[in-house]
């Protein structure tokens, strides 16, 4: 397991790319606090093993494409550009993550992005997945 604070953060985030909520949560503190602001946060391991574990009901796959990863001391700091896929459907929208490791584990992890631009991607994705779905139907079939 990393020291490196910066490391355990980016280890963190590929274990979610790889939809492998195990591994995640094996980089997390028993009292790791976990919120997208503003929800309300989930505390402790288990309950953020549960809302990850949600969160895979509703998408196939995950990306996070990361722009800066910043460090002062046990505090690290990401802008990024998460992706939530499902089939088709896809959602791109700007993420600013805080992370606080202690001891090579992740005790904090507060997500912050703006709903509407969220919400937007959401709607987007679908409209480009019912464009791909017209397109495979053919110009005989519509």
């Amino acid at each position: 397991m990393p020291d490196d604070p910066r490391a355990v953060v980016a280890e963190f985030l590929a274990a979610l790319e790889r939809l492998d909520v195990e591994a995640a949560l094996a980089l997390v503190a028993d009292d790791v606090v976990y919120q997208n602001v503003p929800l309300r946060p989930a505390r402790g391991r288990a309950a953020v093993g549960r809302t990850l574990r949600q969160m895979l009901r509703f998408c196939s796959g995950f990306e996070a494409r990361t722009h800066h990863l910043a460090a002062d001391g046990a505090v690290v700091l990401t802008e990024r550009t998460d992706v939530l896929r499902r089939g088709s459907w896809e959602a791109e929208f700007w993420v600013c993550g805080t992370f606080e490791v202690h001891g090579g584990r992740i005790t904090l992890w507060r997500d912050y992005f703006d709903w509407t631009t969220f919400l937007a991607a959401g709607v987007r994705g679908a409209g480009r997945a019912a464009l791909a779905r017209l397109g495979r139907r053919g110009p005989a079939a519509r």
